[in-house]
């Protein structure tokens, strides 16, 4: 008798056993485990991944969207890979943000198209997003590069002579690479490398330019047009922000030119543009309007971009200020929707003319006078362009295609 309850206990057993394996297996097939694929991000957790790590990568979605459902298993592939990659703790998150459900943090990034994919360094975000190729391999390519160290290391000091003339350069002198001013610089270098070229030497390599135990980080301007000495920095060098402030204004110039490799990221900042349209060999006009943009517009620098556009390669923007090569060189504003022509480059050197173009195009003037004439008491502009309505802007066309993300809710 012993013996049969005995057996049936342990048949009860095994079909319990049996039972709850099949159940385990049927709830896996259709649970989705929260510690793989690409890590779920809301308005709690956001600003700590953020803060936490040195990379954040996300895909920016909405789950109506077809182009984020396809995107999805991909982009949840990938950040498995980069698990698997075992990077140090800290250093790198592939994240993905629901924007139907986190309104929120789509509008404080301005994510306006799905799928958006956008890297964020220390925190911050990059400019530009990444447009590069949709597979595995190419989003575990490219976090790779970015935890690539962006200094290039110098072994004397005579290697320093020979820097590229045309780049802004920032080199630090350091005692010993573990140490954690090398690390802060490491990081500010990783989110403006392509601003400034960055060096740095150890021991023996710099000694001559530093007390010991007290690293320095020095600016070298662009030899090519600047005579500027080398510039230390006076802050500490283990405060990132602090750091990261100064490398940025000396690195990012407040007058740039404009090209088509950089339109798009330009464009994506949303600045209106005022250009100075110049022949390429006219180097004079250029160094003449950016002192004068330094001496008399720097406080306009949160309210458009200074830039300066190669006449003869942008020629068709020309076309419609009613222009030509041989007007070079000329000024205008490009605000996103229409150009607006300075009436005359040679007032450019007049105090205030170039500040009074900015104010009465953020005014709406500019806009008016087109329509209607001169406001009254006003000279007529001195220019040969005759319209009824302002030209249309030209960069725009050079901002980021709308056709190959779902705008909204606009599935076409």
């Amino acid at each position: 008798m012993s013996i049969i309850m005995n057996w049936n206990n342990s048949f009860s057993l095994f079909n319990y056993k049996l039972l709850a394996c099949a159940f385990v297996l049927l709830c896996h097939s259709f649970y989705n485990p929260t510690d793989s694929g690409a890590v779920s991000i809301t308005q709690n957790n956001l600003d700590m991944v953020l803060a936490s790590n040195e990379i954040v990568f996300i895909n920016f979605y909405a789950e109506w969207c077809r182009f984020s459902n396809m995107l999805m298993p991909i982009f949840d592939d990938a950040a498995d890979e980069v698990t698997k990659a075992g990077y140090d703790s800290g250093k790198v998150v592939m994240g993905k943000v629901d924007c139907d459900k986190e309104g929120a943090i789509a509008t404080r990034f301005h994510i306006t198209k799905y799928p958006t994919l956008k890297l964020f360094r220390n925190g911050i975000p990059a400019k530009k997003e990444y447009r590069g190729q949709r597979s595995v391999e190419a989003f575990s390519e490219f976090i790779k590069k970015q935890l690539t160290d962006p200094i290039k290391n110098f072994g004397s000091l005579k290697e320093l002579h020979d820097l590229s003339e045309d780049k802004r350069h920032i080199i630090g002198y350091m005692d010993r690479r573990d140490q954690p001013e090398y690390e802060v610089l490491r990081k500010v270098a990783a989110s403006l490398k392509d601003e400034c070229q960055f060096h740095a030497g150890f021991g023996d390599a710099s000694q001559q330019m530093h007390p010991p135990g007290q690293p320095i980080v020095v600016f070298r301007a662009d030899r090519k047009t600047s005579t500027e000495p080398d510039e230390t920095f006076k802050g500490s060098l283990t405060n990132f922000d602090e750091l990261y402030a100064w490398v940025q204004e000396k690195c990012i110039p407040l007058v740039r030119e404009i090209t088509f490799e950089n339109a798009e990221e330009l464009t994506e900042e949303g600045l209106p543009f005022l250009i100075l349209f110049h022949h390429p060999s006219d180097t004079e006009s250029v160094k003449k309007y950016k002192e004068i943009i330094t001496r008399d517009l720097v406080g306009e620098k949160q309210n458009v971009n200074f830039l300066t556009a190669d006449g003869v390669r942008f020629e068709h923007p020309l076309h419609h200020l009613g222009k030509s090569i041989s007007d070079l060189p000329l000024i205008a504003i490009d605000s996103f929707r229409h150009m607006y022509l300075f009436p005359s480059y040679k007032d450019m050197e007049k105090p205030g003319r170039l500040y009074q173009f900015l104010q009465d195009l953020y005014s709406g003037k500019l806009h008016r006078e087109f329509h209607y004439g001169p406001d009254p008491g006003q000279p007529q502009l001195d220019t040969d362009v005759k319209v009824t309505t302002p030209p249309e802007s030209t960069f725009k066309k050079l901002a980021p295609s709308k056709n190959r993300y779902t705008l909204l809710r606009d599935e076409l």
